[in-house]
C-alpha cells in the first residue's frame, strides 16, 4: 500500500516561503497589484476625540500651548530689545564704505538719532532713502552687523562736466543731476563747462541735454583723440545746435556744430582754422552747419575786418578785400538767415575776379560783418562774399 503523507509539512513549507519572500518588493511599483491597492493605513493610538467635551478640552490645550509659545517669544524679544549688547554705542559703530567726495560726518549725520539706540529699532529702508536724497549719492545700502554695528555702502555719482549757473561753477553727472563742488579731497577734473542747464529745469530736461552732450563728446573722441578735452565751453541751450568754444592762440572761437556729424565738422574746422585766422584776424564765430559753405562772424566792437584770398583746394585762386570805416560798431548780431545763405549760393561766379585783379570794396558803416565761404560742387573754384543783415 502507498504510504500516506501528512499535510502538515506542506502547510509549513508554504508558510516559510511566504515569510521569505514577503519583503522582496522594495519598490511599490514591483509589488503585486493586490498589495499596491491596499495603501498605507495610519492608526492613532488614542484616536480622535469623540465627545463634545473631549474636543473642547483638546482645543483648550492647543490654545494654551500656542499662548505659552507666543509668551516665550515676547519674553525673548523684550530681553533682546533691552539688552545693552544690542545698543549702538557710538558713531564709531557705523561703518562707511565707498565715500570719496562726501565726508564721513555728512553720512553719519543721517544716523544721528540712532546712536545709543537698539539696533533692531533702526529702519534700514528709511536710512537708505535719506542717504539717496544726498545729491552725490547714486545708490546706498544699509546692513545690520550683530550685535551692535551698522554697515553703510554707497555708490557716488560720477561728474562728467562743469556747469555754470550765474556766477557759480558746479558739477553735473550724465543723468543731469547738479552737484556741488567737493570741499575736501584731492580730486582734480578736466571737463568743459556746460551751459544751457539750470536747476530750475526739470530733471528730465537736464537728462535729455546731458545725453546730447554725451553723444557730442563721444563722437569727437571716437577717433581715439581726446578732442573733447580741447573744448572750453559747450552750450546745450538749443538741442538742434550744439555750440562749443574752442581755444586758439589765447582766443576762443565759437563753433556751431548743429545736431549731427560732429567729428567731420570739427575736422573741417580744424583744417581751415589757420587759413581763416590769416584772412580774418578778428574771427569770433564759425558756423559749420551747412554742407557747402561756412559762415564766419567777426568779433563785436571791431573797427574793421579784412579778407585775403587763401585757396582751400588745389588750384583755387580768388580774393576779395573788405574794409569798414572806423565808426562805432554795433553789438553782435545773429548768424545770417537761410535766405542770405541761399542768396550767396546763387551769386554768379562771373562777378568774381582772380586775386591779381581784386579791387577794394567799401562797405557801409555797419561793423561786425559776416563772411560766407562757399564752393561750387565738382570744381576747384572758391569764392568769398560779404553778407550784411
Amino acid at each position: 500500500m502507498p504510504r500516506r503523507k501528512s499535510p502538515a509539512p506542506a502547510r509549513k513549507l508554504r508558510r516559510e516561503l511566504t515569510e521569505d519572500f514577503a519583503d522582496d518588493f522594495p519598490d511599490e511599483s514591483d509589488a503585486p497589484a493586490g498589495r499596491r491597492q491596499r495603501g498605507v493605513q495610519l492608526r492613532f493610538r488614542w484616536g480622535l476625540p469623540k465627545t463634545k467635551w473631549s474636543r473642547i478640552a483638546a482645543g483648550a490645550a492647543l490654545a494654551l500651548l500656542a499662548g505659552l509659545c507666543f509668551g516665550a517669544l515676547l519674553l525673548v524679544r523684550d530681553s533682546v530689545m533691552h539688552d545693552p549688547r544690542f545698543f549702538i554705542q557710538s558713531a564709531s559703530s557705523i561703518e562707511i564704505q565707498g565715500n570719496v567726495h562726501l565726508t564721513r560726518d555728512e553720512l553719519v549725520n543721517i544716523f544721528g538719532e540712532d546712536v545709543e539706540r537698539n539696533i533692531f529699532y533702526v529702519s534700514l529702508a528709511q536710512r537708505r532713502a535719506h542717504l539717496q536724497q544726498l545729491p552725490w549719492v547714486e545708490h546706498a545700502t544699509v546692513m545690520r552687523l550683530l550685535p551692535n554695528r551698522l554697515r553703510v555702502s554707497i555708490v557716488e555719482r560720477t561728474p562728467v562736466a562743469f556747469v555754470r549757473q550765474g556766477s557759480q561753477i558746479g558739477l553735473v553727472d550724465a543723468s543731469g543731476v547738479l552737484l556741488d563742488m567737493p570741499q575736501h579731497g584731492d580730486a582734480h577734473y578736466s571737463f568743459p563747462v556746460v551751459t544751457g542747464i539750470a536747476a530750475a529745469d526739470p530733471l528730465s530736461t537736464r537728462a535729455a541735454r546731458m545725453k546730447i552732450f554725451e553723444q557730442f563728446t563721444s563722437d569727437l573722441d571716437s577717433s581715439g583723440e581726446k578732442i573733447s578735452q580741447k573744448l572750453s565751453e559747450v552750450d546745450l541751450s538749443n538741442p538742434e545746435d550744439v555750440k562749443a568754444l574752442i581755444p586758439d592762440d589765447g582766443k576762443d572761437v565759437l563753433v556751431h556744430f548743429g545736431d549731427t556729424d560732429f567729428l567731420n565738422r570739427y575736422r573741417k574746422f580744424e583744417e581751415h582754422l589757420a587759413e581763416w585766422r590769416t584772412q580774418y584776424p578778428t574771427l569770433s564765430s564759425v558756423d559749420m552747419r551747412y554742407e557747402r559753405q561756412v559762415v564766419l562772424e567777426m568779433q563785436p566792437g571791431t573797427s574793421g575786418a579784412s579778407a585775403a584770398s587763401v585757396p582751400t583746394t588745389p588750384g583755387a585762386a580768388n580774393s576779395a578785400d573788405v574794409s569798414t570805416p572806423t565808426t562805432a560798431a554795433k553789438p553782435a548780431v545773429k548768424p545770417p538767415a537761410k535766405a542770405h545763405i541761399k542768396a550767396a549760393k546763387k551769386a554768379p561766379i562771373s562777378k568774381w575776379k582772380p586775386a591779381a585783379k581784386a579791387k577794394s570794396h567799401k562797405v557801409s558803416a555797419k561793423a561786425h560783418p559776416r563772411v560766407v565761404h562757399h564752393a561750387t560742387q565738382g570744381s576747384h573754384y572758391h569764392s568769398s562774399q560779404v553778407v550784411h543783415p
